[in-house]
């Protein structure tokens, strides 16, 4: 398929969604991304019966036209290997066929969407898919008002996403389920503003981030995301390296229900195994969820800038083993440097983690001041990079990309600035791929570059009080045109002359033309 079909398909895509949402926009999204999963999960499992059963000689064998009970026969196997269980009955294709003429459309839904949910329970899958459905309420007054409009509703939603397409898994071209999650996940963030940027980092950034830490690698064991929202930070892996690349798994929490479940809808779209990826809710901060799986070789992260949390307010944080090195916690009103000090912990000795952060982390001061200095002293800080301002969803400001190892060679700083590395795209900036090739081989190249690139020395950010700020250490280009003075006041003197000469000309003009009148 052609780009260009893939992004007018994209467009109609989205286009139907909008129409689809109405009013609600933002909380609809839900019900779109949560019937659109429904369909790659129903066709993902016939996909896999369909081809055993063939392979095993029944040619004509389709898992969709099977009997129940039959099926069901399979059921233990078939959660076994793929982590959950579908009867034939319960298959999109199938209720999308009748979703018309069933009055309790809204009802046989939800009865699918349990039973999905129930096939894992106990089973090694469970934590994948327990809940998932929880947030797709189908009795929403977001629906409508009777069950009539809700049915009416929900067929039309069921309709459009029937006709998406979206590929299939006889010629390989499933990617296109996972493309169209994250085309649209972008577009119902760019209509949320702030709310939107909570939970989705821009593509180009997460692109950014994921090669950052993957400079010099071919593969990698585990990646993780403290703060993973909707997963595109993670998922950035798998399509830069592929996802047999990323050899221990995919590993995030967040303690928003809705972005945990987003989450977990965007891996099993991306075909990545139940088996391959462990996403859990909870607050990261005060509740780690992965204490048993950490270190990890890269972390990848856009926390949401500068968020209250327990700090002090919590005695027994200051002991906690992710903080208690800096002698000093995060401020109350500010968590940013609380999920440094916990990245740092968590990052293994040859790993690398970039984040996305809010400028003032890089000067402001109090504790944030003395958990800078002891990032500095213990040599984790090996890049400080400003981005161009408004990139991300519903915030202006120019973020700042921190850079963090524990195994450096050296004891300076990589300073960049990226500020003018940006295309406009609409309303918001934007990375082109040649925006993060320099970057990168910047990073890369590690040498001073007039208004791009520094290697600053840790006694000189000692002697700047452990400010980190881009602008302390390179100095902005100046882009005004140079005006050449001598040649300005030629040009004046010439323009005052043939002012004096015009006047002059006028003033005999004047006097002859009074003459002719006497």
């Amino acid at each position: 398929m052609q780009i260009k079909d893939r992004v007018e398909i994209e467009t109609e895509i989205w286009k139907e969604a909008e129409e689809l949402s109405g009013s609600e926009g933002w909380d609809f999204k839900q019900y779109v991304l949560g019937i659109l999963f429904y369909r790659f999960i129903s066709e993902n499992l016939a996909h896999y019966i369909n081809v055993n059963q063939q392979g095993a000689g029944q040619k004509d064998f389709d898992y969709t036209k099977f009997e129940d009970e039959k099926a069901i026969l399979a059921r233990t196997e078939t959660i076994a290997e793929k982590g959950f269980f579908i009867p034939p009955s319960e298959l999109f294709s199938n209720i999308a066929i009748n979703a018309k003429s069933n009055p309790s459309l809204n009802e046989t839904l939800s009865r699918i969407f349990k039973n999905i949910d129930a096939s894992a329970l106990g089973a090694s899958s469970e934590s994948a898919f327990k809940g998932l459905f929880d947030e797709i309420d189908l009795n929403s007054s977001k629906l409508g008002e009777t069950v009539a409009e809700k049915n009416a509703r929900l067929t039309s939603l069921i309709k459009s996403i029937s006709d998406w397409d979206l590929g299939n898994f006889q010629d390989g071209t499933i990617y296109l389920y996972g493309d169209t999650y994250e085309h649209l996940i972008n577009m119902f963030a760019s209509t949320a503003g702030k709310k939107g940027g909570d939970f989705f980092t821009p593509s180009a950034v997460s692109d950014l981030l994921a090669r950052i830490t993957l400079i010099g690698k071919t593969k990698i064991r585990k990646v993780y995301d403290p703060a993973c929202g909707s997963g595109s930070l993670l998922l950035k892996f798998a399509s830069v390296l592929g996802a047999d690349k990323v050899t221990n798994g995919f590993f995030g929490q967040d303690e928003n229900q809705t972005f945990y479940n987003l989450c977990r809808f965007n891996m099993v779209l991306h075909n990545i195994s139940y088996e391959q990826f462990s996403i859990v809710q909870g607050d990261t901060l005060i509740n780690p969820r992965h204490w048993n799986d950490q270190p990890f070789d890269a972390i990848v992260s856009n926390p949401r800038f500068s968020k209250e949390w327990k700090g002090s307010d919590d005695p027994l944080l200051i002991n906690d083993p992710r903080f208690s090195p800096a002698g000093v916690l995060a401020p109350k009103s500010k968590h940013d440097m609380a999920f440094i000090m916990h990245t740092v912990n968590w990052l293994s000795t040859d790993g690398v983690a970039a984040l996305a952060q809010h400028p003032g982390v890089m000067y402001r001061g109090g504790t944030e001041l003395s958990i800078r200095k002891y990032l500095i002293e213990n040599n984790y800080v090996d890049a400080v990079i400003q981005l161009p301002p408004n990139l991300f969803f519903g915030v202006t400001l120019a973020p700042y990309i921190l850079v963090l190892k524990k195994s450096r060679k050296v004891s300076d700083v990589l300073f960049i600035n990226a500020e003018r590395e940006f295309i406009r795209s609409g309303s918001k900036n934007k990375l082109s791929p040649e925006n993060i090739s320099r970057i990168l081989k910047w990073l890369s190249n590690r040498e001073d570059i007039d208004y791009c690139a520094k290697v600053v020395s840790s006694e000189v950010i000692k002697l700047n009080k452990f400010n980190m700020s881009v602008s302390t250490y390179i100095q902005a280009e100046d882009t005004r045109e140079t005006v050449n003075i001598d040649l300005l006041n030629k040009a004046i003197s010439k323009i005052v002359y043939d002012q004096n000469e015009l006047r002059s000309s006028i003033e005999v003009f004047i006097d002859n033309f009074e003459g002719n009148f006497k």
